[in-house]
């Protein structure tokens, strides 16, 4: 019985890797946002199997022993998919998404080989010092739509981030409501820190990538 509620509770999402495995991803039928896998983690994820990171047939690994921290993981498909291939990996948000991450982490810990991968609650503004010290990447995928979260979660990317940090973000424009005024107020806060440069989409996974999801490199400035 406990597995027929527990059945109920989800519902899979399929993401092919370029190697032919599968992640499994859980989504819950019912809950907040963070309980589905949206277009930009799928576009996040696949953008860290292209060339520029991950080419086997070359012997380049970028993700190989990196240390990597998702923000505002939801489901975790970012960090699953950093994972396996090889980085060491911290997903990370809120306390009622713990469930869910955990379940997803063991869905598809048989894919992960020399990578590693963990869960722990963070709220964005508070102490990040257990994540410390900064990681070799932070990567974040729709993570500006919550006009009160804005502030927090730039102070987060601040505190986490070193000189070395390479935080990438994948997002999806859009344009009604209050939408576009959030994303403004996002990046005059962010600029203010750091330096962004946008990734063209001949440069993302041509399958995976769409003119309304943007990806972004953004630094600290010097």
């Amino acid at each position: 019985m406990a597995a027929e509620i527990e059945a109920s509770k989800y519902f899979v999402r399929e993401i092919e890797k370029n190697d032919g495995c599968v992640l499994r991803m859980k989504q819950c039928y019912i809950g907040d946002v963070g309980c589905v896998v949206w277009d930009a983690a799928i576009v996040l994820s696949k953008y860290l199997e292209t060339k520029q990171f991950y080419d086997p047939s070359a012997g380049a690994n970028v993700w190989c022993g990196r240390t990597v921290v998702e923000l505002g993981a939801g489901t975790g498909v970012v960090g699953l998919m950093a994972a396996t291939l090889g980085a060491q990996v911290m997903v990370t948000d809120l306390e009622d998404l713990q469930s869910l991450l955990d379940a997803n982490i063991q869905e598809n810990k048989s894919l992960i080989k020399s990578g590693s991968i963990s869960a722990k609650v963070l709220k964005w503004g508070e102490d990040v010092s257990e994540l410390l010290p900064p990681p070799h990447y932070i990567l974040m995928a729709d993570c500006i739509y919550y006009e009160q979260s804005i502030g927090p979660l730039v102070e987060t990317l601040k505190q986490l981030s070193g000189p070395e940090t390479s935080i990438i973000c994948c997002y999806e424009q859009r344009t009604e409501g209050i939408n576009p005024e959030v994303e403004g107020k996002f990046f005059e806060l962010l600029q203010q820190n750091f330096s962004c440069e946008k990734i063209p989409s001949d440069k993302q996974d041509p399958e995976f990538s769409s003119p309304d999801i943007h990806i972004l490199h953004i630094r600290r400035k010097d």
